[in-house]
């Protein structure tokens, strides 16, 4: 009879045989009870991740059946902002690619968003990350600087995509076929994948300008308008990576901030 432990070690394994689990049912021990009961509702959540990303193949798969081989997602975060650079990607997924728990960025932790990036960048076909600065949201304005960074996102790419999925924003890419999706990041797994390339990507350069601007509380904010950020900005002015056309930041200049 094996101990609990090595029982433990087993059910961590990837394949498990059905004889080994038939086994554990008949055991009376409660400790076994309790590894059987665990390893199940593990395969019950693996089941239920699995069939949340097949319902977010559904593009991909049309795509696909058109024909197309390179199916490329765009998303792009640090459009409301007052701080920072406007970020996009863009990723071109393999066929048979498989991230459990994939879906937009913002409903995922910080710490599951950072995992998925490092496999997706991993595993990828091919993908590109943009910035576009906050001279540049002023000089175009965010609609169309969001709008550049994900055009160039795309260039940017090692691979030419077939198809563009795009996360609500429209784009007219020449002789790139392209369909825009309302709420992308959780319909698609290929946008899915750019949200969150973009997102850490993003987090990570505000993390990064916390320590050169720590009035702003930015490492916890990411440039968002939160209280501590308009309370640093009440006592310490705005700083060179603040969007000067956004408000409250006007409001600021005008009182001479």
């Amino acid at each position: 009879m094996k101990k609990i432990n090595e029982i433990k070690e087993i059910l961590l394994q990837e394949n498990v045989s059905e004889q080994f689990l038939t086994e554990l049912e008949l055991d009376e021990r409660s400790g076994v009870k309790k590894l059987l009961s665990s390893y199940y509702k593990k395969l019950n959540n693996e089941k239920i991740l699995k069939k949340e990303y097949e319902k977010r193949t559904e593009y991909e798969k049309k795509c696909y059946n058109l024909g197309c081989k390179y199916i490329c997602g765009i998303d792009e975060v640090g459009r409301g902002p007052l701080a920072g650079p406007v970020v996009a990607a863009a990723v071109i997924l393999k066929k048979d690619s498989y991230f459990p728990g994939l879906t937009d960025s913002k409903k995922l932790s910080k710490q599951k968003r950072e995992e998925l990036y490092k496999k997706i960048i991993s595993e990828a076909l091919a993908y590109s990350i943009v910035e576009v600065d906050n001279i540049e949201i002023e000089k175009y304005n965010i609609y169309n600087a969001t709008k550049i960074a994900m055009e160039r996102a795309i260039r940017k790419l090692s691979i030419k995509p077939d198809f563009l999925l795009i996360d609500a924003m429209p784009l007219n890419i020449e002789n790139i076929k392209s369909y825009s999706i309302i709420k992308g990041d959780e319909k698609s797994v290929s946008i899915a994948a750019a949200s969150v390339i973009a997102k850490v990507h993003r987090d990570t350069i505000m993390e990064n300008y916390a320590k050169k601007y720590p009035y702003y509380d930015f490492e916890n904010n990411m440039g968002y308008g939160t209280k501590k950020h308009l309370e640093g900005l009440q006592k310490h002015g705005i700083c060179e990576i603040h969007r000067k056309d956004f408000e409250p930041i006007k409001t600021m200049i005008k009182k001479g901030g």
